[in-house]
């Protein structure tokens, strides 16, 4: 007789097991539960209930992203834009100062000296203060690094020129001409350097505080676009019109998405209205305004060179540079500012007559500047009477010095208004976004309990 066998099979062969890892068990499970009408019910939740906080979790995260944007466009980058043009003002005033103390003889008036001292200290001080924010910017901090070094030089320089010139030497003239080319050449283009990577931050901001949540707005429309699957499903098969946990999750997904809308597109429209008419204005009247400051450096210097200074064609070379920034300023002699020009931008970036009336005062004021400027080159050029040209550019009344000076109070003048006007609109649209992200949060997280909610019940009808 044939003895029988273990159960494992013949002798000496490894046994068997009949049942799979636990873990193919509990999948098997879960599928076998997941064609059952619970098991579905179950996986419609939870799925639902995922979309949701994952709307909730991206738009708070794009909108805190945008309002932090939003809060350094009017908190650091412009503000640090404005201090990097007043950088540049303060240098391009402190040399054209010093030419205008150099003009007056050996004992220069002591306003005059004040005033050069106070553009030297406030330079100082911003780039004191530009240094501690130009972190994250290699250019900024080299144009910083190029100015720290070069302004005690050039102070140096303007020093060397007063001393020579209250001993009457003759060599002060070319001390000071040597400070202007440095000023000219090493620090104003280092200025213009700093102010045009603080000026790209500032549009950098813009764009990202401007830029459309995309990712957030998906999301919020397959959200609803699940909503509304569950509930015509739950319809169908259960010919019930409302299931008041779906309708509710549904609700606060839709009031989140048109919070998100209104709430990004209220935020955008200021934004971009405190740029067109805040910043840009700004940077046209910062762009002008230092177009009249070179204008008259140029027209001092002209005055100490008496002609020593000669460009490519033989010209004087400081007669010429006041000439073409004459023509970057408003163009022509007389007249309207000439289109494409420094004051006309200026002019048509405003967007109202408590704007625009400065820049045309202005532009006046300019003209008076050329005719006077013309009558002092008849002096000194034709005439030989150099004391009498002399007194045409920096005397009290009637001359270049008070026409430079009334331009200058009319744009800062214009100034003033324009970076009111940014700081409402920019803090109309940061303030848009106020609360959208916490809300966001809270009403996705309720529209996911009300989604389970909604479908537990449905759940509970199978107990």
């Amino acid at each position: 007789m044939s003895q029988p066998q273990p159960a494992g099979g013949p002798r000496g062969a490894p046994g068997r097991s009949t049942s799979g890892p636990a873990w193919r068990e509990a999948l098997d499970r879960v599928r076998a539960a997941a064609v059952t009408e619970p098991g579905r019910l179950r996986v419609i939740g939870a799925v639902l209930a995922v979309v949701l906080v994952a709307f909730g979790a991206v738009t708070a995260w794009q909108v805190a992203s945008r309002s932090a944007a939003a809060d350094s466009v009017v908190r650091t980058s412009q503000p640090l834009s404005a201090d990097a043009a007043d950088i540049y003002r303060s240098l391009a005033d402190a040399d054209t100062t010093a030419a205008s103390g150099f003009l007056a003889g050996g004992q220069e008036p002591r306003a005059v000296r004040q005033r050069y001292e106070k553009d030297i200290a406030l330079a100082s001080r911003l780039l004191v203060k530009a240094a501690a924010n130009a972190e994250g910017s290699a250019t900024a901090r080299a144009r910083i690094a190029t100015l720290n070094e070069g302004l005690p030089r050039y102070t140096g320089l303007v020093e060397a020129a007063r001393a020579n010139n209250r001993q009457g030497l003759p060599l002060g003239g070319a001390y000071l001409r040597y400070a202007g080319d440095r000023m000219r050449g090493e620090l104003l283009p280092a200025a213009r350097g700093l102010y045009e990577a603080e000026t790209g931050r500032l549009g950098s901001d813009y764009d990202d505080a401007k830029s459309w949540p995309w990712a957030a707005l998906a999301l919020g429309a397959v959200a609803l676009a699940a909503l509304a699957w569950a509930q015509r499903r739950n319809y169908l098969r259960t010919n019930r019109v409302f299931n008041h946990g779906l309708l509710a999750a549904t609700a606060a997904a839709g009031v989140v998405l048109l919070w998100l809308v209104a709430g990004h597109a209220v935020a955008r429209s200021g934004l971009e209205t405190s740029y067109a008419h805040g910043a840009k204005s700004l940077q046209a009247l910062n762009e002008a305004r230092i177009g009249s400051l070179q204008a008259r450096g140029d027209e001092n210097l002209a005055m100490v060179a008496r002609g020593a200074v000669l460009g490519k064609n033989g010209d004087d070379a400081y007669e010429t540079g006041y000439r073409d920034g004459m023509g970057r300023l408003v163009g022509g002699s007389q007249g309207p500012a000439r289109p494409d020009t420094l004051l006309e931008r200026a002019r048509a970036l405003a967007d109202d007559a408590e704007g625009r009336d400065p820049v045309e005062a202005a532009v006046k004021n300019v003209r008076e500047w050329q005719q006077r400027h013309g009558q002092a080159r008849a002096l000194a050029d034709d005439r030989g009477d150099y004391d009498d040209a002399l007194r045409k550019v920096i005397g009290d009344k009637d001359s270049t010095g008070a026409s430079f000076d009334r331009v200058d109070t009319e744009l800062q003048r214009a100034i003033a208004h324009e970076q009111a006007e940014f700081r409402q609109e920019a803090d109309d649209g940061r303030g848009a976004f106020s609360g959208l992200a916490a809300g966001a949060a809270v009403l996705t997280v309720l529209g996911a309990a009300g989604a389970v909610v909604g479908v537990g019940r449905r759940l509970s009808e199978y107990r």
